[in-house]
């Protein structure tokens, strides 16, 4: 069975002086191999194709006998690395917090510890008869949440 610390050493190589970042990497117990990418701009198949050899190159298949995929990650599946906090700034997101609560806003930042968004918020205001729609920004670390995934809008 291939060594997944070692394949994940060999997948960094292959993305170094790229602008791609490795989201995801599985390997199952019958050595089959997920990788999934992504990129601050976009994926082509050609820097799939250019992971998928670096792979190659480094795990003979006949010796090793494993089943090989590499793709750009999914724009409806949730965050799973900081650098998508980064790339998605500025964008409508949803979080899922570990307490269930469900909230949609703007990503406006984020660093390794924490990511902040901010929901219009529905408030009364002092000397106003109706509520307003009021900017709330929401700081949460990342183990406070179930999920942060993009809300793609048509």
């Amino acid at each position: 069975m291939i060594d997944k610390k070692e394949l994940t050493a060999v997948v960094e190589k292959a993305l170094e002086d790229t602008n791609m970042f490795l989201v995801d990497l599985t390997v199952s117990k019958d050595n089959t191999i997920d990788v999934q990418l992504d990129s601050m701009q976009s994926i082509t198949i050609d820097d799939c194709i250019a992971v998928n050899n670096a792979v190659h190159e480094a795990f003979d298949q006949d010796v090793e006998d494993y089943e090989l995929t590499v793709g750009s990650y999914s724009l409806t599946e949730p965050f799973k690395v900081v650098k998508q906090y980064l790339k998605n700034l500025g964008q409508e997101v949803e979080v899922l917090t570990a307490a269930g609560k469900k909230l949609k806003g703007t990503l406006k930042s984020a660093d390794d510890e924490q990511f902040t968004i901010v929901v219009a918020t529905k408030t009364k205001i002092e000397g106003k008869k109706r509520p307003e729609m009021v900017d709330v920004e929401h700081t949460f670390k990342y183990d406070e949440i179930k999920y942060t995934k993009n809300i793609l809008q048509f």
